[in-house]
């Protein structure tokens, strides 16, 4: 039997997500095993938004994590994560929300990005009136070009959340997801170089603060290049692992550990089948192929629409209406965010399900 084979499916529908309990600790361990020190890994919740998964890694030792929604945070919280930063500038309503969750998780330390000094004046401004103090980072563009203050413009921004007395200033964050070479020699160079102007940063937060920097970096590309450094890194998709990185990381050491299930419901042609995986049930931004079937190689996407995921393949007598197609998705995060819960699987057979309860924007704050 394959290791994605599921023995007991007949009371699962489709298009499902199925997690792969085993797997998923797996490359937990695999990740803890390459860090070597937990208190240096701080996993990026957006890829799993599922409460028992992060369970599953403060059992194994991992306290600090980083969310880029309120929803995410507020999960957090609720599975008792001591150390949450929230990787976003929250302005707007966001800001109250975030100070609600700082009242109301008192046992959970949450901190957030900044990349401007108005957003935090207003930031300050709202704790200050709570009575409350909430730790930032100083949010740098290192390449990206998504969020962020150039690291040549970050000292004025520095002095300036200094005299704020309701922010913390905890340290530096630094994204580096532009790096996506799948040669590690070329990506590892491309990361020294986006670096150089973050240690620069740091040498003067450090010189001006009077106190060691916590500096956050990378994503699941690049976090094996920041081993070298003493900073905490933050992969997020290493627990589930998906196609995409599995092409662009082959040097990284995880395995999938969540796949969508479909079925065949319509033989079109000699050639042609149709499933019920349509791009509600999967992520849709990448061109086709979205997905790579794990028992069905030569199945190649033709056309995709809302409920249906046509394929082309050599011979489609190898096909019957019902049968299971087991998918690995291009791209794991957003596909997770389609479903309002996951089957979970140990050992080939359905065991449980768990609510993906921060593909909600909000839970409760």
């Amino acid at each position: 039997m394959q290791w994605f084979t599921i023995s007991n499916l007949e009371n699962t529908d489709t298009p499902a997500l199925v997690l792969y309990k085993e797997r998923i600790q797996q490359n937990i361990d695999r990740g803890i095993s390459l860090v070597k020190d937990t208190e240096r890994l701080r996993p990026h919740v957006k890829t799993n938004k599922i409460r028992e998964v992060c369970t599953m890694m403060m059992n194994a030792g991992i306290r600090k994590f980083k969310c880029a929604t309120i929803a995410e945070a507020e999960m957090l919280g609720m599975a008792g994560a001591e150390d949450v930063l929230l990787a976003y500038q929250p302005v707007g309503p966001k800001a109250n929300r975030l100070l609600n969750l700082q009242l109301n998780y008192p046992d959970t330390q949450y901190s957030c990005l900044i990349d401007n000094i108005d957003a935090a004046g207003n930031l300050s401004a709202l704790f200050s009136d709570a009575g409350a103090k909430i730790s930032v980072f100083v949010d740098l563009n290192t390449g990206m070009n998504r969020t962020g203050i150039r690291p040549d413009e970050a000292e004025d921004l520095l002095n300036s959340l200094d005299a704020l007395a309701s922010l913390y200033v905890a340290g530096v964050h630094a994204y580096d997801g532009h790096l996506t070479e799948p040669d590690v020699a070329l990506r590892n160079e491309q990361c020294e170089t986006a670096f150089s102007a973050v240690n620069a940063f740091v040498e003067y937060f450090e010189h001006k603060m009077g106190r060691p920097a916590t500096v956050v970096a990378g994503g699941s590309g690049t976090f094996p290049m920041h081993l070298k450094r003493n900073v905490e890194c933050s992969p997020g998709t290493f627990v589930f692992w998906d196609w995409g990185y599995s092409q662009q990381y082959p040097d990284e050491p995880f395995e999938f550990a969540a796949l969508v299930l479909t079925r065949v419901i319509s033989v079109v042609s000699d050639t042609l089948i149709t499933t019920d995986l349509g791009y509600k049930s999967v992520a849709s931004e990448n061109p086709l192929p979205r997905v790579h079937f794990l028992n069905a190689p030569q199945a190649k996407p033709l056309s995709h629409s809302e409920e249906h995921l046509s394929l082309q393949v050599p011979d489609s007598s190898c096909f019957k209406i019902g049968d299971v197609l087991y998918g690995v998705p291009v791209h794991i995060c957003p596909t997770v965010a389609l479903y309002e819960q996951a089957v979970v699987v140990e050992n080939h057979q359905v065991k449980d399900a768990w609510k993906v309860i921060a593909r909600d924007r909000v839970i409760k704050y």
